[in-house]
């Protein structure tokens, strides 16, 4: 087993190594030659990382069934890669929907959600013909009527069952009060059924439903499977998505199931419940994802204030990861060059915007001669970090980097000024 130092093995990117002057390296390739090539802050995804999760997600479910959520990483050379190990690619606006497609996806191998689809969404993924649309509300299904989606429009019906995931509560998505499906409860989904069945225009064939995310407690998918699987049988429909939402590590003492415990558990619990192997599916993203890549920053300044607290600053902040600031995150950081150092000394992490919420890691441990210039990593960055990144206080987006096999290649460059300023007509 491999020796990373401070770093556990569990919030490390799997080709993860350190050589004897305590450097991380990952894909065969040094972080601070990463960092001189790239700049910072910089993403570095794992390409052997993504591909191995992407597998082992296929080996529980089944090749075809596996459907990847792309919210968590929608970049086109990501599309490229699901594309190339069999996964579908589950998309919630035109923006992902054109990520799928330019990456290689074909149309018959995505799925389109939302809450709120437009007309021109709509449309677009009838003119395409994308293998599912997963209507969300009776006046999507008036506009899917409207629009003509015809027999070879494969519809499935998101439902809310009642299920409260034991998560955050802005990701929780299968209790009553939501935003998002049909509520069972009510009637509104028995309803929604019976309003598609009677339209010549449409073809209902099979249920989704969603939990929330980062989701850890298996007693909630229990729950949802065994409502979800009878409400499909009862509607005489064949496929049911049981979504994804599982829980991934982001700190030292976080251990969860692998992906494929979580993918091989559903499938029995879904064969148990009636449903056919080949008619069931399942939505991960962050699961496939977020421990595949870190973000590494740049120490700009090193504020101690005697007595109160040592500040770190790096040269990104909530634009790259505003996880922290939406949900109260957490993270742990690492000095990536010099991982067999005792990080002994506890710091905040902060950004470089003007916002005291901006804070990567309320305390962690850094070593106690840290210094300004150095590198900082935080990993377990490859979900929601680049896909809700932002240009607030203007700062430039970082560069996305794929590492595999001592080699690195930039799959979303580093924004410019240029590219700040593109759409503004007096710049």
């Amino acid at each position: 087993m491999a020796d990373l130092g401070v770093l556990p093995l569990h919030l490390a990117p799997c080709t993860s190594r350190v050589d004897p002057a305590g450097e991380l390296i990952i894909g065969g390739v040094k972080i601070s030659e990463l960092v001189e090539r790239f700049g910072s802050p910089v993403f570095v995804y794992d390409e052997v990382h993504l591909r191995a999760r992407m597998q082992e997600a296929v080996q529980g479910f089944g090749r075809g069934q596996v459907i990847y959520a792309s919210k968590a990483f929608p970049a086109v050379a990501m599309a490229r890669l699901v594309a190339e190990e069999g996964l579908l690619w589950d998309a919630a606006s035109l923006g992902e929907l054109q990520a799928g497609l330019r990456g290689g996806v074909t149309p018959a191998k995505i799925v389109l959600h939302g809450n709120n689809k437009s007309i021109e969404e709509l449309r677009v993924a009838l003119e395409v013909r994308v293998g599912r649309i997963v209507v969300d509300s009776f006046d999507e299904i008036d506009r899917l009527d409207r629009l003509g989606g015809g027999e070879d429009t494969r519809i499935w019906l998101r439902v809310t069952p009642g299920v409260e995931a034991h998560t955050h509560a802005y990701v929780r998505t299968g209790q009553q009060d939501s935003k998002f499906g049909f509520n069972l409860a009510n009637g509104d989904a028995n309803r929604a059924i019976a309003r598609i069945a009677a339209s010549s225009r449409l073809s209902l064939v099979g249920l989704h439903c969603h939990i929330g995310s980062q989701v850890f407690a298996l007693e909630s998918f229990r729950e949802a499977v065994a409502i979800m699987a009878k409400l499909t049988r009862e509607a005489g429909l064949d496929e049911l998505c049981v979504g994804g939402g599982f829980g991934v590590g982001y700190l030292r003492d976080e251990h969860v199931p692998s992906i494929g415990t979580w993918t091989a558990w559903l499938r029995e619990a879904l064969s148990a419940h009636g449903m056919r192997e080949d008619h069931i599916f399942v939505e991960p993203g962050r699961a496939i994802v977020a421990t595949g890549a870190v973000t590494v920053y740049t120490v700009g300044v090193i504020k101690e204030i005697p007595g109160v607290r040592t500040y770190v600053a790096v040269d990104g902040g909530m634009s790259d990861n505003p996880r922290p600031v939406l949900y109260g995150s957490g993270y742990e950081a690492f000095a990536p060059t010099r991982l067999f150092a005792p990080h002994a000394t506890t710091v905040a992490l902060v950004g470089k915007h003007c916002e005291s919420g901006d804070v990567l890691v309320r305390e962690t441990r850094l070593p106690a001669d840290l210094q300004v210039g150095e590198l900082v990593m935080t990993p377990v960055t490859g979900a929601y970090g680049y896909a809700m990144g932002s240009n607030y206080n203007r700062l430039l987006r970082p560069a996305v980097v794929l590492v595999r096999d001592g080699n690195a290649r930039v799959i979303v460059r580093r924004e410019t000024l240029d590219d700040l300023f593109r759409l503004e007509e007096d710049a």
